[in-house]
């Protein structure tokens, strides 16, 4: 097909239409939603806790959560507990069973079915790279973008960036949609947490008084940790 990028080994599309067309036929998929997904799912599975993904935030995630006896995390402004807030789950202890509802990154997780999926950022990239070339060559990067008012897709600059990173520790042949993001992430690795505070998202995060959770998913390369989805949920199994 003409948008499967299937005569190249490394490829990358956005959102839920590019995991559509690459799943199906990759090895293995990375979804990356660094601000903030991604990068909370690193932060809480690196303590040891697990993590289910659910696309809404709703009365089914209360019921989710019951049927697989986890917590369910808060709504972004909560004041206090777990949320899709990085910060907030820098001391979450290990074996810890939390639904993260997401309209983005578990979005996205949740439709790439029988295909090994992992959750890639900016801190673990290099082990989420490692981890995903030991499934095969066929590799899937997914930058989530965030959404506009109306729904639809807006291409993000940070998953953009995050794409980037994960493509340039991989070995094979680019698609012109994954060597992109390679060359974007090495114009602006030098300084990702000045850009990142400066793009569109980080900016929104900022004015909401979460500046921190920008810091933390500019870190690069902090972390050895592989989120690997296994019978619905993130763990680290580099641990």
């Amino acid at each position: 097909m003409i948008y499967d990028q299937a005569e190249f080994d490394l490829r990358s599309e956005w959102g839920a239409k590019g995991v559509s067309q690459l799943a199906p036929i990759s090895d293995v998929i990375v979804i990356v939603d660094i601000l903030s997904f991604s990068t909370s799912v690193e932060i809480a599975t690196n303590n040891g806790a697990i993590i289910y993904p659910y696309q809404w935030r709703d009365d089914s995630a209360v019921d989710y959560a019951r049927s697989v006896q986890a917590e369910l995390s808060k709504g972004r402004l909560a004041k206090e507990g777990y949320s899709l807030s990085p910060a907030s789950l820098m001391q979450i202890p290990t074996g810890t069973k939390l639904v993260v509802p997401s309209p983005n990154g578990s979005s996205l997780t949740l439709l790439t079915g029988k295909t090994p999926t992992i959750a890639g950022s900016l801190r673990n990239f290099k082990a989420v790279a490692q981890f995903a070339q030991s499934y095969g060559r066929r590799i899937a990067i997914i930058p989530a973008g965030e959404k506009w008012d109306d729904g639809t897709l807006r291409p993000a600059f940070e998953d953009l960036i995050g794409a980037g990173a994960i493509l340039s520790a991989l070995a094979g042949s680019l698609s012109p949609e994954a060597e992109t993001a390679v060359v974007t992430f090495q114009k602006f690795q030098h300084d990702l947490r000045s850009y990142l505070k400066k793009c569109s998202s980080g900016k929104e995060l900022i004015e909401k008084g979460f500046e921190l959770d920008v810091e933390l998913a500019a870190e690069l390369n902090v972390s050895n940790c592989v989120p690997l989805l296994a019978e619905n949920a993130y763990v680290n199994v580099n641990a």
